[in-house]
């Protein structure tokens, strides 16, 4: 798997926005997955399986180093005092923690912010569960990687089977220069120079062809012109205060819990909508948020939500880095009948996908981070503060998976709140979902309500089906 993977050596536009943004703490974007496995893990031997990831595997070894003035996007440098005992940590549950004390556990690793003159992930293995097994707590920068390319590097973590084969000896650690201030400049005075290039490559191209369409059908080109100028004006619109009026509260603080649902009963049920898992998904999760606020007696009409666009392509297909568009848009909570609502959602999501916007956001993000750090951030505080709940669909492992002989039953994944009141994350997990709920608590004040009536809009969609 791994040799289809790609890591490019500096990042992304839109990946250095996500980067630059944290100056608010709000905004961070880390993610967290609870792993829960069938019995005891020898620590020796899964650190070892983690060293010889971390020697093909670039980006655990790699750290983030940022170019003088901002010229050019960070890059990404192998670490020269890279520590892998810093990143794998055992922690003691001492025989008395079960799902709930775990989750506790993992909320408390997530609150804090990563050491960013390292790289940016860390693995707990947490022994001495109370049925005697072993549970892992994951955390990782959104920066390194998406959804997608978290599970493709899952592949790599992981084995297959529980006794797999001797691979012999680990492969050497990667090895990189690291740039000394002079070169550093050079190197983004370089990387400046061949963007400017290629943007006046793109922008003749562009003309020459866009003159071509406007001599051609001249009443099309302004049209398209026009969709595309208010694509973009949607995308960067600021929305300061959420919908909600119980889910106003913002804080630095998470609650984690989840919820197990059969994967097929989810298919059949988008099935009956002509829809796909994404639209029952997103359906339950409406469903269970008007219950939410209809228990608090305070009905909403609507919630605006954040969703990810997968804009992945056959060349960017093996990319390890983030291949997503967040898109903002509101999501009606009265519609009762599920398999309306799916359907509803369906035609929401389909106008979201069809976007211009999509296509330049890249371009726009090389904008915003040319500008100074406190503006970027406060154009995107004020688009973020005013999500009330963000919703992830990622496919998992297709396959089971073992950690040094253990196989992980559940793996539940947490993402970031990122301003938003909630986050509520699946992940197919063989033959089931496995759904993260994170919320910030000074949003929602009853979390465990809150996980109760998400559970009563996933069987509600179910039963539908």
């Amino acid at each position: 798997m791994t040799e289809e993977l790609r890591y490019e050596s500096r990042m992304s536009d839109s990946d250095a926005l996500m980067w630059t943004i944290e100056k608010d703490p709000l905004l961070r974007s880390t993610i967290t997955a609870v792993s829960l496995l069938d019995g005891p893990v020898d620590p020796a031997r899964f650190t070892e399986k983690i060293d010889r990831a971390s020697r093909v595997i670039p980006r655990l070894r790699q750290r983030v180093v940022g170019n003088p003035y901002s010229l050019a996007p960070p890059r990404w440098e192998i670490d020269p005092n890279f520590d892998l005992s810093y990143h794998v940590r055992r922690v003691s549950a001492g025989g008395e923690a079960d799902e709930a004390r775990l989750l506790e556990l993992a909320q408390w690793m997530a609150m804090q912010g990563f050491d960013r003159a390292r790289p940016l992930w860390e693995i707990y293995i947490v022994d001495g569960m109370a049925d005697g097994s072993t549970a892992l707590i994951q955390k990782l920068h959104h920066a390194v990687a998406d959804g997608v390319g978290s599970v493709q590097m899952a592949l790599t973590l992981f084995d297959l089977e529980p006794s797999p084969d001797d691979l012999g000896a680990a492969p050497d650690a990667p090895t990189g220069h690291v740039l000394g201030p002079l070169e550093r400049l050079t190197d983004g005075i370089a990387y400046l120079g061949r963007r400017r290039l290629g943007a006046v490559q793109r922008s003749v191209g562009a003309v020459t062809g866009g003159l071509r369409d406007v001599l051609a059908d001249p009443t099309d080109a302004a049209r398209r012109l026009a969709d595309t100028v208010g694509s973009v004006g949607r995308l960067l619109a600021p929305a300061t205060h959420p919908l909600s009026p119980v889910m106003g509260g913002r804080s630095l603080s998470v609650r984690f819990s989840t919820i197990v649902r059969p994967l097929d009963d989810l298919r059949v049920a988008a099935k009956a909508a002509d829809g796909k898992l994404n639209d029952a998904f997103v359906a339950a999760v409406a469903g269970g948020l008007q219950r939410y606020h209809a228990q608090l007696g305070a009905p909403v009409e609507a919630l605006r939500m954040t969703m990810p666009i997968n804009v992945r392509t056959e060349s960017t297909q093996g990319v390890v880095g983030n291949q997503f568009v967040p898109a903002r848009f509101a999501v009606p909570l009265t519609i009762d009948d599920p398999i309306e609502r799916m359907t509803a959602i369906r035609a929401l999501v389909a106008v979201q996908r069809g976007e211009p916007a999509l296509a330049l956001s890249e371009p726009l993000a090389g904008v915003l981070n040319r500008l100074p750090t406190s503006f970027t951030t406060g154009v995107f505080g004020g688009m973020l503060r005013g999500v009330d709940f963000v919703t992830s669909n990622v496919p998992g492992a297709p396959v089971p998976l073992f950690a040094a002989g253990a196989k992980i039953l559940y793996q539940f994944p947490f993402g970031p709140l990122s301003g938003a009141g909630a986050n509520i994350t699946l992940l197919s997990w063989l033959d089931q979902v496995c759904i993260g709920v994170n919320v910030d608590p000074a949003a929602v004040v009853d979390p465990g309500a809150f996980t109760e009536c998400l559970a009563e809009g996933f069987d509600e969609v179910i039963a539908a089906g």
